[in-house]
């Protein structure tokens, strides 16, 4: 089993703590996203877990806890969503300065295989036209090179409630393009992204979306390829729960929606910061799960062996 830590939140960011609990304890209770009164225990033994996918903007509070994962046997990769966005798109994250530092010191401690860059979502605007976005990703390759080989980017979705919050913003100036693949210019930008990655040693794909028009080929983030080549874990299927043209392997997300407080405007797994904040106030270390209190470990039911 796959473990996906998490597509829902930032674990790593707010919830490291937790999580090393719930590693100690060997497992977690994760409520259904469709209904919550339904309830999965999730084994996190090391004999059940094959890799632990971390994705995160800000890991820098789990950095101390890999070397007991790895004394326990993990096996684990980081997908660091890593842009470079006004204030005012991403409110709670740390200066950029930071996070960058953050990056090559998770991959001084796991090698550059092993910490993939996301340049995700690229959100197009007045504000962050095609030059910006080409300057801004130059500038992060050239500090990045030799702490990733591959950087994955996707152009953003505006789902109901991206929407609505990116809409507060026309006050202070933003103007939002929703069809940008449509323009001459920014399937250029798209090509001169792939040259900077390759100048840099990185190789560029795309997340759950058709980007061959640019000719930047389709990736995954749960990346079966990948894991093989790193640890030699084969038949691993498709997900075929995610988006169409997601390339993803089968995993459980062990994270909750609407927990994460980084505030980016853009986000699809949070509806806004009141919802975010109201779920963390109900986190608690101890609990087996995320938000809440936690449920009694079910241990597995002994097989019956059929009477002679």
């Amino acid at each position: 089993m796959i473990i996906s830590a998490s597509r829902r939140t930032d674990i790593p960011a707010f919830f490291s703590e937790w999580f090393m609990r719930r590693i100690e304890e060997g497992y977690c209770h994760v409520p259904n996203p469709f209904n919550m009164k339904q309830v999965a225990q999730v084994s996190l033994q090391p004999g059940d877990v094959e890799v632990i996918i971390f994705w995160s903007k800000n890991p820098a509070p789990l950095l101390p806890f890999l070397p007991e994962l790895n004394l326990r046997g993990y096996r684990y990769y980081f997908l660091y969503t890593l842009n470079d966005y006004p204030s005012e798109l991403e409110p709670g994250l740390p200066h950029l300065s930071d996070r960058l530092e953050t990056l090559r010191q998770l991959a001084a401690h796991v090698g550059p295989k092993r910490v993939i860059w996301r340049y995700d979502p690229i959100l197009l605007s007045n504000r962050t036209d095609c030059r910006y976005h080409e300057t801004a990703f130059a500038s992060v390759a050239e500090k990045l090179s030799g702490s990733t080989e591959r950087v994955i980017v996707s152009v953003a979705d505006f789902y109901r409630k991206t929407s609505h919050r990116l809409a507060t913003l026309a006050a202070q100036g933003f103007e939002f393009d929703r069809t940008p693949l449509q323009r001459p210019d920014f399937v250029e930008l798209l090509r001169q992204m792939k040259h900077i990655a390759a100048g840099h040693g990185m190789r560029i794909q795309s997340c759950a979306e058709d980007l061959t028009i640019s000719d930047i080929p389709a990736g995954a983030c749960i990346d079966r390829e990948l894991i093989h080549s790193l640890w030699g874990i084969a038949g691993l299927t498709r997900d075929r729960n995610q988006r169409p043209l997601c390339g993803c392997a089968v995993s459980k997300d062990i994270g909750i929606n609407d927990t994460c407080l980084h505030g980016c405007l853009y986000c699809y797994a949070t509806r806004g910061q009141r919802f975010a904040q109201a779920n963390f106030a109900r986190h608690q270390t101890d609990s087996s799960m995320l938000i809440g209190p936690g449920r009694e470990r079910q241990d597995p039911k002994p097989r019956q062996l059929p009477l002679l």
